[in-house]
């Protein structure tokens, strides 16, 4: 596939992962993040704002996506490094979709035919530009 935002929708509507599932394993064959497949079963979770109308799972996807790209050990301890790149997918996150939750974006973008695939295409697009933030500031 020839984009992120292709093999995330790739995931989400032919494979039929929800929203977090389709972010991480699309993500997972597009940057080859060698995440395995057992491993990305955690992601199954995060669905609808963790069942629950809560932060939506592709901007939880999408974080650990870049965590998995610049922590290199402990978050904890690369807050100085770690800290700037989610902050920057969540400011780029809420202002491309005008919200963080479910419960928010699900009245502006859910339909029957194609359920949140909007907001899985939309949190592609933020995750991209985020990570091509990061690889400019990496050069």
């Amino acid at each position: 596939m020839n984009s992120l935002s292709e093999c995330i929708e790739y995931y989400y509507t032919k494979e039929n992962y929800n929203c977090a599932e389709a972010v991480i394993r699309g993500a997972n064959d597009f940057y080859g993040l060698d995440i395995g497949k057992e491993d990305m079963k955690m992601f199954g979770g995060y669905g609808a704002g963790i069942y629950a109308g809560l932060v939506c799972g592709a901007l939880i996807a999408g974080a650990a996506v870049l965590s998995k790209m610049v922590v290199v050990e402990k978050a904890r301890e690369e807050q100085a490094t770690v800290r700037p790149v989610i902050n920057g997918f969540v400011k780029t996150f809420r202002e491309l979709l005008q919200g963080t939750s479910c419960a928010e974006l699900r009245p502006k973008y859910y339909t029957k035919e194609t359920s949140c695939l909007k907001t899985v295409l939309l949190a592609s697009q933020a995750l991209e530009i985020s990570i091509g933030k990061l690889k400019q500031e990496s050069m």
